[in-house]
């Protein structure tokens, strides 16, 4: 895929979270989520630096009281005292009010659920008329109000991230389980913020079943377009599993809307480590052309044609030249898939006999017959000359 096919990047403001830009012309930036428990310092700030080093740009912590939004100050205070690590901390807050206004002293960014955080539990079954739902409506934006006069004295952004599984008994009643219903929380959440001249905000639409994920997202890029609204939008699917089932949902959400040119945050979610999440989100943004973080492998899935250990030694190649960012190199079994496969590659290794390799540049043969014992260090002095080699110590 030529990057040049590639869809722009929706048009967005930049928002601040710390010293990290979200939006704009910005990297679309990894983030996670720890799984400690929050007043466990010690293990959060273990946790945090492990994903800091597995790539994680941003990390966010739950705060489900005050108590706990009070602790990430702590957290963020041995965080940069004792380990000069400046990641910024977000705040994640369910059904307590206070918890956000607590957060906000001492995370970098508060993330609100409109579908939790204000409305009340209604019956079920309950139908409203259009005249009870606006005076709800109303209640939840004088309960907004005072948030907003905190937020913006604080200086702080937020996230308001809507979520399939945690609607509102009130929009469930308007517009049902759906994405419309979805992006609706949100934008009832983004104009009461636009009517109080607050705007340092990002949105997401997060549920367990990409489709509906994708098609949440979608809509509200229609709808915030609608409104002149040019909020940047954090992507992930919730809940989407572990192993191959979780990377799976992750990748057919996240990678399908990056390539529609939507998202500026990515997080996947993964019932697991994680600093295990972040290899999958930057393989997404590899994969999309989003962020080039490292070399890109093209490789054939073999076949009775093959005339090499083909996983062998593209497993040792990786290993290699793995370090290369941006450097794009085909590993072919014969020549048959070689030159049209590898077509997009910048570096070619080919069967092209028993026990002799081909190498390319581009689509030029460099040299042909390269015993096979030799032919990964004749890669390497390929790319060298190219000047497109890095030593491993200065990449």
């Amino acid at each position: 895929m030529s990057t040049k096919a590639l869809k722009p990047i929706r048009k967005s403001r930049v928002v601040m979270v710390g010293g990290v830009g979200i939006g704009g012309d910005e990297p679309i930036r990894a983030q996670t989520m720890l799984n400690t428990d929050t007043l466990d310092v010690e293990a959060c700030v273990a946790q945090t630096l492990r994903c800091v080093e597995a790539g994680s740009e941003l990390v966010r912590i739950t705060a489900p009281t005050p108590k706990h939004a009070k602790v990430i100050g702590e957290i963020k205070r041995i965080l940069i005292e004792e380990h000069d690590c400046h990641v910024p901390l977000i705040a994640d807050i369910h059904f307590v009010p206070e918890a956000a206004y607590e957060a906000l002293k001492w995370a970098d960014k508060v993330r609100l659920n409109p579908g939790n955080l204000l409305d009340k539990k209604l019956l079920k079954d309950t139908v409203l008329t259009d005249q009870e739902y606006e005076a709800e409506l109303v209640r939840v934006e004088k309960g907004l109000e005072r948030f907003i006069a905190a937020v913006k004295e604080a200086k702080k952004p937020i996230r308001i991230g809507a979520n399939h599984g945690s609607l509102s008994d009130r929009v469930l009643a308007k517009y049902g389980d759906t994405a419309k219903g979805m992006v609706e929380s949100a934008m009832e959440y983004l104009r009461i913020f636009a009517k109080n001249d607050f705007h340092e905000i990002i949105v997401a639409m997060k549920a367990a079943d990409p489709i509906m994920m994708i098609e949440a997202n979608r809509l509200l890029v229609d709808r915030m377009e609608q409104e002149g609204m040019d909020y940047p939008i954090h992507l992930g699917v919730t809940e989407a599993g572990n192993a191959e089932e979780g990377r799976a949902k992750s990748t057919i959400g996240i990678g399908t809307l990056l390539l529609e040119g939507i998202g500026n945050t990515v997080r996947v979610s993964l019932t697991e480590a994680p600093e295990k999440e972040l290899p999958v989100v930057y393989a997404i943004l590899q994969a999309t052309r989003r962020r080039i973080t490292k070399t890109e492998f093209v490789s054939c899935p073999s076949c009775g044609r093959t005339l090499f250990d083909l996983e062998s030694v593209t497993n040792k190649i990786k290993k290699r030249m793995g370090h290369l960012k941006g450097v794009r190199i085909a590993i072919m079994g014969c020549i048959v898939n070689g030159l049209g496969e590898m077509a997009d590659a910048d570096f070619g290794y080919v069967g092209g006999k028993p026990g002799a390799i081909n190498l390319y540049w581009k689509k030029e043969l460099i040299k042909r017959d390269v015993p096979e014992s030799e032919a990964i260090e004749e890669l390497i002095e390929l790319i060298k000359s190219k000047d497109m080699w890095v030593d491993v110590e200065s990449k």
